[in-house]
């Protein structure tokens, strides 16, 4: 089965406490994300984000297929990454690094996504025109909401 790659990245005008304060914080994956979504924490994000942290949410992907999403926090380094691998969800696989570095200004922030589509053969049909054009407005309304918060850099 096809292993895609979604690599995004975004520079900000903010230093990388907050940025990393910000993006480690669990309970702000809903502001980043569009509300046709209904993301919604179930569990797991009472405490600061740390290596072997379990994630529960519920989301609409697809109008009107409401699913569970279950996240395990894989790798942890302070001000510098993190990786939340999905076990219970709507991908075949859902690999997720998120990097933040310092440059001069602000900040970057970087998303490496590899992911399998669901249906094997079928998934892989749909994938050019269903599946990859929503992660990408997903990963776009991401990048229009934290301009809004922080600014453009």
């Amino acid at each position: 089965m096809k292993i895609y790659t979604l690599h995004q990245s975004q520079k900000l005008p903010i230093g990388l406490s907050q940025a990393w304060e910000f993006l480690c914080n669990p309970a702000n994956l809903e502001k980043l994300t569009p509300s046709e979504m209904n993301m919604k924490i179930i569990s797991g994000a009472d405490r600061p984000m740390y290596a072997g942290q379990v994630l529960q949410y519920s989301v609409t992907p697809l109008a009107g297929i409401k699913t569970k999403w279950v996240s395990e926090i894989t790798q942890y380094e302070h001000k510098k990454y993190f990786v939340d691998l999905q076990l219970y969800g709507p991908y075949a696989l859902w690999h997720h690094k998120h990097f933040v570095h310092e440059i001069e200004g602000g900040v970057e922030m970087e998303d490496i996504i590899d992911y399998k589509v669901p249906f094997g053969i079928l998934g892989q049909l749909v994938h050019p025109f269903l599946v990859k054009p929503k992660l990408e407005a997903i990963f776009n309304y991401r990048k229009e909401q934290l301009e809004s918060l922080f600014g453009k850099y």
